[in-house]
Parts: C-alpha cells; structure tokens; sequence
C-alpha cells in the first residue's frame, strides 16, 4: 500500500510560551522557499539568492557589511568568536549568556574560546563591568582579553539602548579589542528601541554580529556578519571547518532575505514583543504573582508558586528559569495571538485563586 500524504503529528491548534522557537514559519519565508526551490543553483552559497542577499544586508548595516548564513546561532556565536580571536585570547560575556550558559560549552569545546563571566543584576555588561575582568594585560599566565560579547535583547528579556552600546563600544575599542552582538533576538530590540539596525549596531561600533532568524519566523537559518573586515580572519575557511557552510545555501538565504523585506522582521518581532507586553499586563495585578525584570523585548519572567506552574505546564508550555525561587519565562512569537495571551492570563489567574 503507497503512502500519498505523510501524516500530521501534532496538534495544529497547540500553543505555547516556552520559546520563540516552537512557532512555525512565517508565510511569506514559506513562500520564499518555493520560490528557490526550481532549477537548478550552485551550490555552497556561489547562487543568485546568496548573491542579493548580501546586498540587502548592505541596504540595512552599511557598505561594509558581509554576510556569511550559518543553520543556527550556536554555529553563528562560535564561527564569529573564532574569526576574531587567538588561541590565547578570551571573550568577555555576562554569566547568563547563552555562548556561557546554553550552548553545552561549544565555544569552549569546538572553539578553543575561554570566557570571561561578568555577574550582572539585568543581564547587560556596562564599561564599569568590564573593567572588572579586563585586567592582569600582556601576563602570560593570564588570558588575554580580546572580545566583548553582548547580547541584543539579552537573555533576560531587557533591551541595551544605543547610547549604552556605544559607551561599550568606545571602552572595547579603547583597549584593543572587538565588540561582538550575540543577536539571535536582534529584531526584537530593533523593534523595542523603533531604531535601524544601521544605527542600532554599525552607527554605534558593533564589529561582528551573530543575526538571527530562527526565532522570528525562519524554518533555520542565521548569519555571522562582519561589520569591521580589519578584525575578522579567515571567515570562509572557519566557517565551512565548523560545519556551518550550507550546500544548499540559497534555501538559507532566500529565508534571510524575505526577513529583511518589506520590515518582515519588524512585523513579526514587534508584534511579539506587543504579546509580551499584553501577557504582562494581563497578569500584574493578580495576587501572588511577581514580575521581577522589566518586560523590554518578547520575553516575561514571573515568580508565582511552583506547584501553579507544575499545573499550568500539563495545558500550557513554558519552563522553569530558576526553580529555586520559582521563577518561570514566557516567551512570544511572531504568531502568538491575542486570544493566545488572554487564554493563557486567564488560566494563570484561575490557578492563582
């Protein structure tokens, strides 16, 4: 007996808040795709589709922007890291980043990198912050810093402004070194900030950035791109010896490119952090629940007690963020609805009472 269909797996009506990256594809990348996807293309990115779109990366950060599409932001974080560092050098990150904290130790282990952890009370570095472990230059015995690492939103849901990523910038550039932007969420912070990526990043000193995709409405597809060309070595060769380098690239940049068109990436992170906003307010005034971080981006982390959110899980998805104090995420996506967050908010107050 032939198969003619495959089967559905899943629920087509399942929703969530456990992260932007349980949404599906955008239509419009969708479409994107089935446009690509006749004929025939060269392949390992020598194709039209690769081509035009480092034109449009161009049109949003700038002349000397270069774009280089990896699968995905592990890949992207450890590829970039790489292309501006020695052996002896380290990397400069808060300790809730995800290169520190979510990526099973990759930079450390794939790349050589050594990384400097920062406590911070909102999840962003400050110049302050840096120099407490940008010390001990020129010892031997100590690893040299060279990198600074942010995260644009941050893994705490909250949004570096312009001015703060340009006083980084000039304290990075003042030492020597290379400011990179881990921006898996970088649309979302565009959309916060209602600022370009030109003058959020390339106007304010950003030298490499990992972009992002997957979480706003990709299939799968990130790129490293390199803002200042003086500070990066060896790009093409690190990212095909990270088994970053896509064969059937066009199908990758075809999706970055759809992003980039038309503000989809506006559309899709602004109506996201506008759920997250909604989700937040929805529930603030219910008793026993306390929003601890302000709600910046598309991500809203609450305290309330554990056995409610054990019991909220068997309906809805979401996780624990520190199970020590009770505190939970809730992430939205480009297509979160509003009877999404009004049916979630009203199960939260349920349980609550």
């Amino acid at each position: 007996m032939g198969v003619t269909e495959l089967d559905v797996l899943h629920d087509p009506t399942d929703r969530g808040f456990a992260s932007d990256n349980y949404s599906g594809i955008h239509p419009e990348v969708l479409a994107a795709i089935v446009r690509a996807n006749r004929g025939h293309q060269t392949a390992y990115g020598d194709d039209v589709y690769t081509a035009r779109l480092q034109e449009t990366f161009k049109g949003h950060f700038g002349d000397k922007a270069e774009a280089y599409p990896v699968f995905n932001g592990t890949g992207a974080n450890v590829v970039a890291l790489q292309a501006v560092t020695q052996r002896w050098e380290s990397v400069i990150c808060t300790a809730t980043a995800h290169i520190h904290v979510d990526e099973c130790a990759a930079p450390e282990r794939m790349g050589g990198l050594k990384l400097m952890t920062v406590p911070t009370p909102d999840g962003k570095l400050t110049p302050e912050l840096i120099d407490t472990v940008g010390v001990r230059k020129d010892d031997e015995h100590h690893a040299q810093p060279k990198v600074v690492s942010i995260t644009q939103s941050t893994e705490l849901g909250t949004v570096y402004t312009v001015e703060e990523i340009a006083h980084i910038a000039e304290r990075v550039h003042a030492n020597g070194w290379v400011l990179h932007v881990d921006g898996s969420r970088l649309s979302n912070a565009a959309a916060s900030l209602a600022v370009t990526f030109k003058e959020m990043i390339t106007d304010t000193g950003v030298d490499i950035v990992s972009f992002g995709g997957t979480k706003n409405g990709l299939m799968v597809g990130e790129a490293v791109l390199v803002l200042n060309p003086e500070v990066v070595t060896g790009m093409k060769y690190l990212r095909k010896q990270s088994m970053q380098l896509a064969s059937k690239m066009r199908f990758v940049s075809t999706q970055l490119e759809a992003l980039l068109t038309d503000e989809l990436y506006l559309r899709n992170a602004g109506h996201a952090n506008a759920m997250a906003t909604r989700l937040a307010e929805a529930v603030r005034d219910i008793d026993g629940v306390i929003l601890p971080r302000p709600v910046q981006a598309n991500a809203v982390f609450a305290i309330l007690p554990k056995s409610v959110s054990q019991k909220l899980m068997e309906d809805f998805h979401f996780y624990f963020w520190d199970e020590g104090v009770g505190e939970v995420r809730w992430m939205c996506s480009w297509d979160t609805t509003e009877q999404d967050i009004d049916e979630f908010a009203a199960a939260i107050r349920a349980a609550m009472s």
